[in-house]
C-alpha cells in the first residue's frame, strides 16, 4: 500500500500537474490499476518475504543431522530440492490466496457499489495477531503442564 501511495502523495503536492491528474485517475485506490499493481506487489514481496526467511539447505542439514529423512527423496542436495520445490507450489498458492484477499474490497466496490470501509489486508492483520496470542497462551499453559483450553 506504501509503494502505491507514495506515487500520489508526492503528486498531491502539485495539484495543477500532468502527474497528479494520472495518479488521481488511475491510480486512486479502488481503480482497477491499482488493484491488480496491489495484487502482483503482494505476490512479489510473499516470494520475498519466504526467500528472507527460509532456507531450504539449513533445513535439509538440520533433517540430515538429526537422522531423519523425507520418504523417497535422498538426503542432502535432493533433500533441499525437494523442500525448495514444495516451498515454491506453497508460497505460489499463499501469495494468490492472500493477494485475492486483499483485493475483494476493492472489486466489491467496483461491480456492486457498496462502500467497503475495511480492508482485507486489516482483517489478515487482526486474524494472525489472534492466532499468535492463542498460540502463546497454549505454550504457556503447555510449560505450566495445562491441558489447555482449545480441547
Amino acid at each position: 500500500m506504501s509503494l502505491l501511495g507514495f506515487p500520489g502523495t508526492i503528486a498531491q503536492f502539485f495539484p495543477n500537474s500532468a502527474a497528479y491528474r494520472f495518479f488521481n485517475k488511475y491510480l486512486n485506490w479502488g481503480s482497477w490499476i491499482h488493484g491488480i499493481l496491489y495484487a502482483l506487489l503482494i505476490i512479489g514481496f510473499t516470494y520475498f518475504y519466504t526467500a528472507v526467511t527460509f532456507n531450504p539447505i539449513e533445513v535439509s542439514n538440520n533433517i540430515k543431522k538429526y537422522g531423519g529423512f523425507i520418504p523417497g527423496i535422498r538426503p542432502g542436495k535432493p533433500t533441499s530440492d525437494f523442500i525448495t520445490k514444495s516451498l515454491n507450489r506453497k508460497t505460489l498458492v499463499g501469495a494468490f490466496f492472500l493477494a485475492a484477499i486483499a483485493i475483494i474490497p476493492i472489486f466489491l466496490m467496483n461491480f456492486t457499489g457498496i462502500k467497503v470501509y475495511f480492508g482485507s489486508t486489516s482483517l489478515l492483520i487482526v486474524v494472525g495477531v489472534a492466532m499468535d496470542f492463542v498460540k502463546q497462551v497454549e505454550a504457556q499453559m503447555v510449560m505450566r503442564n495445562y491441558q489447555g483450553f482449545l480441547k
